[in-house]
């Protein structure tokens, strides 16, 4: 059989996001459960693809073409495989985003206006490791009524083509052609150049990755970039609590771009904190570089400037001392990526101005940057987290995947009577009412 173009996987899908708009909450939901159920009787098929993949990778790491965060992110197993399908059932769970009334405003009698919530349309997305977010992003698709084009990185191909081939025939009754797959470099450009037909394309990568996206497209762009997050640990915090914070924010995943990369002390507790945390550092092998003051308190390896901008994905922190709440601030500001960062303190004057000072996606008070994620969040999971601020910031879940369009219920109304020396006055009276077909009738 002739494989399919890019070109005509594009128009499929632009056929069938007409359709998959109009498919009812409980199809939409139900055809995620099929896709949990076909992920959980397969483990063995998706975990021997994996295990390809993982070989692979592992010889391109000792040849020293990827890093050891690529391979972790890239692993999956039974209790991965279980996750998912956790996260795919939160998602057939969550309250359909489609055909909400966000405003009901009456223009006249019997001239009503609906503001509802719809699908963005054909979205594409091209994400680099990780296998589950494949998975990810299709249900997040499906549920908010969205046909979607999926390019993962070749990295990751074993794993990415059999849980599509699963997703595509745990989907049967779902409008042909709502999720596509490509594989080819080369077909990157090719949707990147359709944009009479694609309505979103979002990136997840690093931030030369989602520049080069940006940079040869006129599609919008909706780019999830790297996670440099930051833990300040401020002269009013319990050290205790901020020692187990420091902790998870960098072991409990170090390969996910919501763990700390920079920890940042202020002066006052240094000199008690700093053994505290480098203690538990060491026990779970994770590597300190440190600036001249952090560096005079314990043994680490120098930091340099190009520490304090780099995403490890790794057991490596960097440490920096800092005078005052605004030197952190002013830390964050410039070298962060606007991803997550938290403050530890008990002070909540001081917490509030170090949340209002920045300009991050997530800004934490006494709590770990771990808690940025879509499902975390309660959003069921995430396409990715949008560091920029339009359309959608953060974690971004099933809302993050609309739009809306404007309903104008009427009975005959003509311009011409609201214009020239006698028009008639408009109403615009907001009143509760949800947008159905033939609403004004019903009123």
């Amino acid at each position: 059989m002739t494989e399919k173009t890019t070109e005509t996987k594009v128009e499929e899908a632009q056929t069938a996001a007409l359709e998959i708009a109009g498919l009812s909450d409980d199809a939409r939901a139900d055809a995620l459960h099929s896709i949990a159920d076909a992920i959980d009787a397969n483990h063995e098929e998706i975990l021997a693809a994996n295990e390809k993949d993982v070989e692979e990778a592992e010889e391109l790491l000792e040849a020293g073409e990827y890093t050891q965060a690529l391979v972790d992110r890239l692993k999956l197993s039974p209790s991965k495989l279980e996750s998912i399908t956790d996260m795919v059932r939160s998602v057939a769970a969550q309250e359909d985003p489609l055909g909400k009334t966000q405003t009901a405003r009456e223009l006249d009698e019997d001239l009503e206006l609906y503001k509802n919530t719809v699908p963005i349309g054909v979205v594409g997305t091209i994400f680099e490791s990780r296998p589950d977010a494949l998975v990810q992003i299709a249900s997040l698709c499906l549920r908010s009524g969205n046909a979607v084009i999926l390019k993962g990185g070749s990295e990751a191909s074993h794993s990415n083509r059999v849980l599509f081939e699963l997703i595509e025939e745990a989907t049967a009754d779902v409008p042909d052609g709502w999720a596509q797959l490509i594989e080819a470099r080369a077909d990157v450009d090719t949707v990147l150049g359709m944009d009479d037909s694609i309505d979103l394309v979002m990136p997840r990568g690093s931030s030369e990755f989602v520049s080069y996206i940006q940079d040869n497209t006129s599609i919008p762009v909706l780019g999830h970039t790297e996670g440099v997050c930051h833990v300040y640990v401020d002269e009013d915090a319990d050290l205790s609590m901020a020692t187990e914070i420091a902790y998870d924010a960098k072991v409990q995943y170090p390969a996910v771009c919501n763990a700390v990369e920079t920890l940042l002390v202020h002066e006052s507790v240094a000199e008690e904190f700093l053994p505290m945390i480098a203690e538990r550092y060491e026990d779970a092998g994770v590597e300190m570089r440190g600036d001249e003051a952090s560096r005079a308190i314990v043994s680490m390896e120098e930091a340099s400037e190009a520490d304090w901008e780099t995403e490890y994905g790794d057991l490596v922190v960097a440490v920096k001392i800092v005078e005052s709440l605004g030197e952190a601030t002013s830390h964050i500001t410039t070298y962060g990526s606007k991803h997550t960062d938290s403050i530890v303190t008990d002070d909540s004057d001081r917490a509030a101005r170090f949340m209002r000072s920045l300009d991050s996606a997530s800004v934490f008070h006494n709590a770990s940057t771990r808690f940025a994620d879509g499902y975390r969040y309660g959003l069921g999971a995430e396409v990715g987290i949008s560091t920029g601020k339009i359309h959608a910031r953060g974690p971004v879940g099933l809302e993050g995947l609309t739009t809306y369009q404007y309903y104008l219920e009427g009975d005959g109304q003509l311009v011409g009577t609201y214009a020239g020396t006698d028009a008639k006055p408009f109403v615009h009276e907001d009143f509760d009412g949800s947008w159905t077909p033939g609403s004004l009738s019903d009123r």
